[in-house]
Parts: structure tokens; C-alpha cells; sequence
């Protein structure tokens, strides 16, 4: 099975490198990184790593970021993608444990979960109301989902391919929400998504939205969860939950 990394970045000279060489060696097969108009030297870093690159002439978001992301390793032949933040906050030598759950065809999802006790994470440098936000929508989105995850937000997951054929992601947003929209319809099609722990790793350098942007992202995830449930009771038909079309 071909397994692919994804990387979206966006300012992440200073941290790429680190992140791609803490992959084992010959657990991957392809590193795609796509640059969203950068500022720094990302590209020159990933020219130097001898990565795939996809690139935006201008910001267009995280999310917009994850779709170039989907697309280029669908069209690559992948069967396994692999989702990491490159800004070194997330441990890259669990890509293995994750893909292989994948490759024996135990789960669907596989998330790489910063949750799990409280000490480790506000230890291992989650600001406090990031980690106090995360716990509230975790919450409310397992109620409303039937899920039971430790963490809806983490920026370490891998998809069989199978998933990113059949949920309609195209239709997501261009921001952050992104991330628990594509959850949220992997339930909503009966996928079956699993997690391991991952070190906590906030630093100077990782990647973190501003309080505004965080309240936003938090109201949005909630607006999706009120879309799901008024979907899966057929008192709306969300396009965010009507399946695509499968891809030749």
C-alpha cells in the first residue's frame, strides 16, 4: 500500500526539517508539502528535502491548505495519507504506528491523539484555555456524535484512501474548521476512527491560532455539529454530509 504525507505549511522553515526527519525511515513513500504563500524559506527547505511541492500564489487558508493537500496525493496513487502539522509540535516517529492499524485494516481514522491526562498536556506546554476550549468541544461534539475521542482537534491524522473518496471534504471550509468538519463526516458515514497518544510539544514555533480566531473556530465547530445532527434526524440535507460522487 502506497503511504503518502501530507504536510500543509505556512511559515514553517524554521520547524520542517525536524519534523521530516523524525519520520522513520522507509515507513513513507511520498512527502507532499504545500506552501501557502509563505513568507520565509519554506519552499527552500522543502526543495532541499527533496519533498513534492504544491504551492498558492496567495493565503488561502488552512483548510484550503488540506484540500491542495487530499488532492495531490489522491492523484499520486495513495492509498494511505497521512496528515502532519510541520511546525514540530507533533512527534513524526508515531507515522508508523498510526499507517499500520490502517494497512491491516483494523480502523479507517486514525488520529494522534494530545489528550491524555491534563498534567501531561498543560506540562508539555498547552496554554491553559487551549487546553480548557479543546476539553468543552471535545465534549459536546462525542455527545452529539455517539463518539468517544479523547481529542477532536489534533493536527496528526491518517485517512485510508477509501475515506477521502467518500466524504464530500471538498465542500468544507477554507479555515480552520476544516479539521472537525472532515471528523465529523467521517462519522456520518460510518467510518471507523481510532487514536494513539502523542506527545505534548508546544514551543515557540508551533503553529497556534489567536484567542479571536480560536472563539470563531470554536462557534463554527459547533455550528457543524447543530448541521450534523439536523442531517442525521433528516430535518436538512447538508452538503457537508451528502456523499460525493466516487472518483474514477
Amino acid at each position: 500500500m502506497k503511504v503518502i504525507v501530507v504536510m500543509p505549511a505556512y511559515n514553517a522553515a524554521r520547524t520542517l526539517e525536524p519534523t521530516v526527519r523524525d519520520i522513520p525511515p522507509g515507513s513513507v513513500d511520498e512527502i507532499i508539502l504545500v506552501d501557502d504563500a509563505s513568507q520565509d524559506n519554506t519552499i527552500e527547505v522543502a526543495k532541499r528535502l527533496k519533498l513534492t511541492i504544491g504551492t498558492h500564489n496567495s493565503n488561502r487558508g488552512y483548510g484550503a491548505n488540506q484540500k491542495t493537500c487530499y488532492r495531490l496525493a489522491l492523484e499520486h496513487g495513495a492509498d494511505i495519507v497521512v496528515m502532519i502539522h510541520p511546525d514540530y509540535q507533533y512527534d513524526s516517529r508515531l507515522t508508523p504506528y498510526l499507517v499500520g492499524l490502517l494497512k491491516d485494516a483494523h480502523l479507517d481514522v486514525m488520529l494522534g491523539s494530545r489528550i491524555r491526562t491534563r498534567k501531561e498536556a498543560l506540562d508539555g506546554g498547552m496554554p491553559h484555555y487551549k487546553y480548557f476550549a479543546n476539553r468543552v468541544l471535545t465534549l459536546f461534539e462525542n455527545i452529539g456524535t455517539g463518539m468517544n475521542l479523547s481529542e477532536w482537534h489534533t493536527g496528526f491524522r491518517a485517512f485510508h484512501r477509501r475515506v477521502l473518496e467518500t466524504i464530500p471534504w471538498e465542500n468544507n471550509s477554507d479555515d480552520f474548521v476544516f479539521d472537525s468538519q472532515i471528523l465529523m463526516q467521517c462519522v456520518a458515514f460510518g467510518f471507523r476512527i481510532g487514536e494513539v497518544p502523542v506527545p505534548v510539544r508546544y514551543h515557540d514555533t508551533s503553529s497556534s491560532i489567536n484567542w479571536k480566531r480560536s472563539i470563531t473556530y470554536g462557534l463554527r465547530t459547533m455550528q457543524t455539529l447543530g448541521k450534523f445532527l439536523l442531517h442525521r434526524i433528516h430535518l436538512i440535507q447538508s452538503p457537508l454530509f451528502t456523499p460525493q460522487h466516487n472518483r474514477d
